[in-house]
């Protein structure tokens, strides 16, 4: 998952508006909200974590490589990683400058080889090695902030905690006028205002198909998708232009 430093942490539940026109806004964001989801649940009903797992220690560790590199690189270094410490005992056992080997081939490996080797000594020292199944447990660990743990308890746990919101999720957000927030937090502020809270991990799932396949941050293929053409910004601009990437 790339690009989105993962720092953030969503403001409190967004003020209901205090005028009529306020909740007229608000009926009209759901419903556009409502009616996105179903065209994502239309066209994507099989979107899913990208990240290689078998076990959710597993995954946490994925998603710690992930932060800054893409999926695709991580997949390529966790079999062996995964081979050689499948446990988190094992990582545990081991030194961060035994981890780096096995993760070199990803961007900013030591670091990451000293977060995942914290993470997992944490969870042998006070969770009995298990992945924890609680935000406020998972940020506890290092590597982790509020991205990382949605991930882990979306994906592993089915616990719908919050939006993912990595680049793919923040540009479609935007496009599709689900917000006009910058940040990640705020993003995921106005996401999960918007949608139903069963829906946040498969929609985090299902924008970041979208946006890898089409709705790319250049635009390719927005002038020419069905979605984009009823529901991202970018589209119109991609007509005007020829329907180009």
């Amino acid at each position: 998952m790339t690009g989105i430093p993962d720092r953030a942490t969503p403001r409190t539940a967004a003020r209901r508006p205090s005028t009529a026109s306020g909740r007229r806004r608000c009926h009209r964001g759901r419903a556009r909200a409502e009616a996105i989801l179903a065209a994502l649940d239309e066209r994507y009903p099989d979107a899913r974590c990208a990240l290689g797992f078998r076990t959710p220690h597993e995954l946490l560790v994925a998603t710690i490589l992930s932060a800054q590199a893409t999926d695709a690189s991580v997949n390529r270094a966790t079999p062996a990683l995964f081979a050689r410490f499948p446990r988190p005992a094992d990582y545990a056992a081991a030194t961060p400058q035994e981890i780096e080997p096995y993760i070199a081939s990803i961007g900013l490996f030591r670091n990451k080889a000293k977060a995942i080797h914290a993470a997992m000594s944490r969870l042998c020292e006070h969770y009995g090695g298990e992945v924890p199944r609680s935000m406020a447990d998972l940020l506890t660990l290092r590597g982790v902030a509020r991205k990382t743990a949605n991930v882990v308890l979306g994906t592993a746990f089915g616990l719908n905690e919050g939006v993912v919101v990595d680049t793919h999720v923040a540009r479609l957000a935007q496009r599709f006028g689900l917000t006009t927030q910058t940040d990640p937090a705020g993003i995921e502020t106005d996401l999960m205002r918007l949608f139903p809270r069963e829906s946040w991990t498969r929609l985090s799932h299902m924008l970041i198909a979208h946006g890898r396949s089409v709705c790319r941050a250049r635009g390719a293929g927005c002038g020419h998708d069905p979605l984009c053409l009823a529901w991202c910004r970018n589209a119109a601009v991609a007509r005007k232009r020829g329907g180009g990437a």
